[in-house]
C-alpha cells in the first residue's frame, strides 16, 4: 500500500484508515519512511525539471500520507 501512494494511486485519508489497528498503522508509517528516505537520495539530472518535479510528487505524496498515520494514530489514543 505504501507503494501505491508513493506512485500517487491512493491517497490516504482517515476513511482509507478505519479498519487499520494500531499495529498496522505503525507498520505502514515505518514503510512510509522507508520508501521517503529512498526518495530522497535518488538525485535527478540538474537540468531534467520534469524528474524533479516527478521526485518532489512523490515526496510530497509521501510526507502528507505520514501525516495521515501519525494523526491517525494520535486521535486513537
Amino acid at each position: 500500500m505504501a507503494n501505491q501512494v508513493a506512485e500517487g494511486f491512493i491517497l490516504l485519508s482517515a476513511n482509507n484508515l478505519k479498519g487499520f489497528a494500531p499495529g498496522d498503522l505503525n507498520l505502514l508509517r515505518t514503510e512510509l519512511d522507508k520508501l521517503q528516505r529512498e526518495a530522497r537520495s535518488e538525485v535527478p539530472p540538474a537540468d531534467d525539471a520534469l524528474a524533479n518535479q516527478g521526485r518532489n510528487r512523490r515526496i510530497a505524496r509521501l510526507q502528507s500520507a505520514m501525516q495521515v498515520v501519525s494523526h491517525k494514530l494520535t486521535a486513537r489514543s
